[in-house]
């Protein structure tokens, strides 16, 4: 060092050294901040992880359960399915003795048989009481008119009868006064016997023509009688003909009403087949099968018989807080848990709950008392898999489960 510069230093002020108890403490001042630091940056980090999903374990499996009645009542014969047995949709499972069945079929069929016959023959009958009908009222006024004509000739062949009838007696009037006085005559002996005898002959024969132009009158008088009654009886018949539109209607109806009662033991023919077919009890969906059914009971219709669980359908149901549904929306991704075996299946947020669960409960709760006190809700929320999620069925429902819905 030169004389300078020790003259130099010399002439500088001295910085005051810290004491090492100060020195100390602005290093736990520097780490206590950066500490404050990273607890607030992890806890904005944590926040908004916990802020992108929810998650509860009020959750459970659900499932439509298939409840499985008899449709006609019977004799059990044969159960084909045992409890917990997987079937397929259309599987018989109960058998009902049919027998009294078949029986009901071929009745049906023979009611059937009967109707369509009669109504056959009624159909046959509809176009021949309609052309019997028309012949017969065209015959009918034909027979009128004969009438008409037969006691107008009748009544003229009357009149000639009178008028034969009055000269024959005038005729005879004349041979009488002729014979009496042809009698005075003679007595006189003015005109010969032989005269007398020819006026007597002529005097007997205008008699007898009298009694034949009376009997002819007579008989005219009767045809006009039976001309009439003739005429009488055609205007009958013409009257009954005229109700032929009226018997062909009466047939067409007879014949209709035939073809409803074909059309009634047809559908009684369907039902009977019906209830034979239901003899035979399917599975209407496929799944595990839970039976109260045995062999010898005697069932009635809509008696339950099985219950089918669909496996294949199955959903979870989680009751999420109602302060968990803010950002919550059908389409998001979950996970659930299942507590019986800790796997873990992928799946998404269905449907959210219309209403509250206590809503849904025979008794819903009644708030407007006075003494209200809330108490936070849980709505239902619908999450189903993702397809192929559950090919093993091994979810049944009932089970408790964990979901976790993530918001983003």
């Amino acid at each position: 060092m030169t004389e300078q510069d020790s003259a130099a230093s010399e002439t500088l002020p001295q910085r005051p050294i810290p004491p090492p108890r100060r020195r100390h403490s602005r290093l736990l001042l520097v780490a206590l901040a950066g500490g404050i630091v990273l607890l607030a940056v992890a806890g904005l980090l944590l926040w908004r992880y916990f802020g992108t999903y929810e998650s509860t374990d009020d959750a459970q499996v659900d499932v439509h359960l298939y409840p499985v009645s008899a449709r006609v009542s019977g004799y059990v014969l044969k159960v084909n399915v045992d409890d917990n047995q997987y079937v397929k949709a259309g599987t018989v499972l109960v058998e009902i003795d049919p027998k009294d069945y078949l029986v009901a079929v071929a009745k049906a069929r023979a009611d059937l048989a009967n109707a369509e016959a009669n109504a056959q023959s009624l159909n046959i009958t509809v176009p021949i009481t309609s052309v019997s009908t028309t012949s017969q009222l065209t015959s009918a006024v034909s027979d009128v008119a004969t009438a008409a004509a037969g006691i107008v000739a009748a009544q003229k062949q009357l009149a000639v009868a009178h008028e034969q009838v009055a000269q024959a007696e005038a005729n005879d009037v004349k041979a009488q006064d002729d014979l009496q006085r042809y009698k005075r005559l003679v007595d006189r002996q003015n005109v010969s016997a032989q005269t007398y005898d020819q006026s007597l002959a002529v005097a007997r024969a205008s008699t007898a023509s009298v009694s034949a132009a009376r009997a002819n009158e007579a008989a005219a008088q009767q045809a006009v009688v039976q001309a009439q009654s003739r005429h009488r009886q055609a205007e009958a018949n013409q009257r009954a003909a005229t109700t032929g539109p009226q018997q062909v209607a009466s047939s067409r109806a007879r014949a209709l009403s035939a073809a409803a009662d074909v059309e009634q033991k047809r559908a009684l023919l369907e039902q009977a087949e019906l209830n034979l077919r239901y003899t035979k009890i399917v599975a209407p969906v496929s799944g595990s099968v839970n039976k109260t059914v045995v062999v010898g009971l005697n069932v009635q219709p809509g008696q339950q018989l099985l219950t089918i669980v669909p496996l294949d359908e199955v959903w979870f149901t989680a009751n999420f807080k109602e302060t968990q549904l803010k950002k919550m929306r059908p389409g998001q991704r979950a996970q659930v848990t299942v507590d019986s075996s800790g796997r873990t299946y992928r799946a998404h947020v269905d449907s959210i709950g219309g209403a509250t669960g206590p809503l849904f409960s025979l008794l819903p709760p009644e708030n407007a008392t006075g003494n209200y006190v809330k108490i936070v809700q849980r709505l239902p929320v619908k999450i189903v898999l993702e397809p192929g999620e559950n090919r093993d069925r091994q979810l049944r429902p009932g089970m408790s489960v964990v979901p976790t819905v993530y918001l983003r």
